[in-house]
This record gives structure tokens, C-alpha cells and sequence, in this order.
């Protein structure tokens, strides 16, 4: 199955939507403020940009760096663009999952940046980049500064991402295939931050903490079927064996709040929101994720993140 997508993506450039984490990240979302021409225009030339950022840092750092700039559009900014339709499948606004006690806000925004580099200093370099394409037509509405923490742990302690595809399976869950053949090799991009209760966790103690998540703490154990409370996170983060995405989650620190931004690449988006529903609702309804007693959403956009190829078609109109 894995073999199939990925070759149904080969001949197609995608965006770096599969590259591991990294150690340093920034994470930008913008909306646009001007008229439809000027913001065209400046969109035309970040495609473009995205292009020069990502060609450079393959000759400066090379392939194996993982040095990257990833792009996607939101869905009312892919109608005011005049980009092709129609549209992905998927590509729609998000609309809040609102559960019995916690709820997945949706807050949206038209464009999506996530850098990635070993160097925080590139991280700076291309933030500074964007920031100077997109300022005089649009605002930055959110922008997070992550890093690696220790072994690529949350800041709550625990191994992030575990359940991550691997190998090619990367490429089968993260990238469009033959289903919309039109946006092959593009990808589903979600985005949240959460902010954590670090009082609240830490008193919680070890024991309870491993019950929360389903999974050991210092070795990264997933408990057996019999002993793992169901709404433990792995448990109800965990849709089906058929139905993963590429989480490239990052710790960070904002004004005195530490918290993690989520952010995940999908071949189809119905496939996270099985995953949300499941988290803020249930399964059944009220056995919610038990990590959002300790976790707050506060943010939630949808935007798709198209090949290369595409960006290179759009800078070019």
C-alpha cells in the first residue's frame, strides 16, 4: 500500500513536508490585509522566495541538513488568489470540535510558514526573508520559536511522535496521491497550539503522568492493551493503523507559557479529524483525551502545502 503512494508521488516535487523535526523551527501564521492585486503580487513573489529558500539551503547545508521552508495556503486565501480550481478535496476552513468539557478552537489564517534548521541563526535569516515579502499586504497573527528537547521529548517529558510513520510510509501519509491527482505530491497541513499546565502536570507525579499518556516516561514503553486506560493520549490519538499522519510537533517558550505546537502533514484531512474528534470528544462521547486536563488548544487552521512544481506554476502567472 505504502510502496503504491509513494510511487504515485515520484514524479512529482514535493515540499520538504517529511524531513524529521529538527532542532530549531519557526512556525508563522499570516492573513492578509490588502487588496486582492497587491496580495497576488506579494504572493507571486513568496512563491518564489519559497523556491530560493529551499534551493540555497541545499547548496549551503547540504540535502542531508534538513534545512527547509514549507509553505501552505488556507482556503479562503486559495480562493482570493485565483489559484486553480477546483480545490483539493479537503481543503475547507476548520471548524471548531467542541466536546463535552474541552474544545479544538478554529482560528484559521490565510498562510502557513514552518522553517526548519539545525542553526537557529538560518531560522532567523529566512523568518527575516518572509517577513519582508509578506509585510506590507499582510499581518502575522502567530509566530512560535521551537527547539529540540532532549531527545526529542515534549516539554511535558515524554517522547514526542513515537507513532510517526517511518521509511516510505512517510510518503504515503503525508502526500495527495492518485485519489486527487491534480494536487499528487501536495499535502494537508494542520496546525494548533497548545499550552500546558506545567503546576498542574508536574504535581500529577510520575505514575499518573504514564497513565495520561500510555506510556512509560523515561523509555518511552507504550502499556500493554490491558492496562492502558482508553483515554490515555496514545490511546485516543491512535484512529487505526490505516490512518496516520506526520506529526512534526515542537516544544516552545512564549511570554512565561510553555506549550507545543502541533503541527501535522496529511494525505487527507479526514483522517485528522477523526483524530480530533476522538481526542475532544470521545469514543464514546466524554472518554476524552486525558491529556487535555493538563493541555489547552488555543489555536487551529487547516491549509494545504502544494508540490514545488505548483509553486513554481504560481510565481510564474
Amino acid at each position: 500500500m505504502s510502496e503504491e503512494k509513494s510511487c504515485a508521488c515520484a514524479h512529482v516535487k514535493s515540499q520538504n513536508v517529511t524531513d524529521a523535526p529538527g532542532n530549531n523551527t519557526v512556525f508563522m501564521i499570516w492573513r492578509f490585509n490588502a487588496d486582492k492585486t497587491a496580495c497576488k503580487k506579494a504572493f507571486e513573489g513568496l512563491c518564489a522566495l519559497v523556491i530560493n529558500l529551499n534551493k540555497t539551503a541545499v547548496t549551503r547545508f547540504g540535502a542531508a541538513s534538513e534545512t527547509s521552508c514549507v509553505l501552505g495556503v488556507g482556503f479562503e486565501a486559495w480562493k482570493m488568489l485565483d489559484l486553480p480550481k477546483p480545490l483539493p478535496k479537503e481543503l475547507k476552513n476548520f471548524e471548531e470540535i467542541r466536546g463535552d468539557k474541552h474544545i479544538a478552537p478554529a482560528t484559521g489564517g490565510d498562510i502557513h510558514i514552518h522553517i526548519r534548521a539545525a542553526n537557529q541563526a538560518v531560522c532567523y535569516d529566512m523568518a527575516s526573508e518572509i517577513r519582508a515579502a509578506l509585510k506590507d499586504v499582510a499581518t502575522c497573527e502567530e509566530e512560535i520559536c521551537g527547539f529540540k528537547y532532549y531527545d526529542g521529548r515534549a516539554i511535558i517529558g515524554f517522547v514526542d511522535g513515537t507513532e510517526n510513520p517511518q521509511g516510505a510510509d512517510r510518503d504515503f501519509f503525508a502526500k495527495v496521491g492518485d485519489e486527487d491527482a491534480a494536487y499528487k505530491g501536495g499535502s494537508y497541513l494542520f496546525v494548533q497550539k497548545y499550552i500546558h499546565d506545567m503546576s498542574a502536570w508536574n504535581a500529577a507525579g510520575v505514575a499518573e503522568q504514564e497513565r495520561v499518556i500510555g506510556r512509560s516516561k523515561q523509555n518511552d514503553i507504550e502499556m500493554s492493551e490491558e492496562i492502558k486506560p482508553s483515554n490515555s493520549h496514545s490511546a485516543a490519538a491512535n484512529v487505526g493503523d490505516d490512518k496516520k499522519v506526520v506529526r512534526d510537533n515542537m516544544p516552545f517558550m512564549q511570554g512565561g507559557e510553555t506549550g507545543t505546537y502541533f503541527i501535522a502533514y496529511a494525505s487527507t484531512f479526514s483522517t485528522l479529524e477523526l483524530m480530533l474528534e476522538s481526542m475532544f470528544i470521545g469514543r464514546p462521547r466524554g472518554n476524552y483525551d486525558r491529556l487535555l486536563d493538563f493541555s489547552t488548544a488555543k489555536t487551529g487552521a487547516l491549509f494545504f502545502a502544494p508540490t514545488f512544481d505548483m509553486l513554481q506554476a504560481y510565481s510564474a502567472e
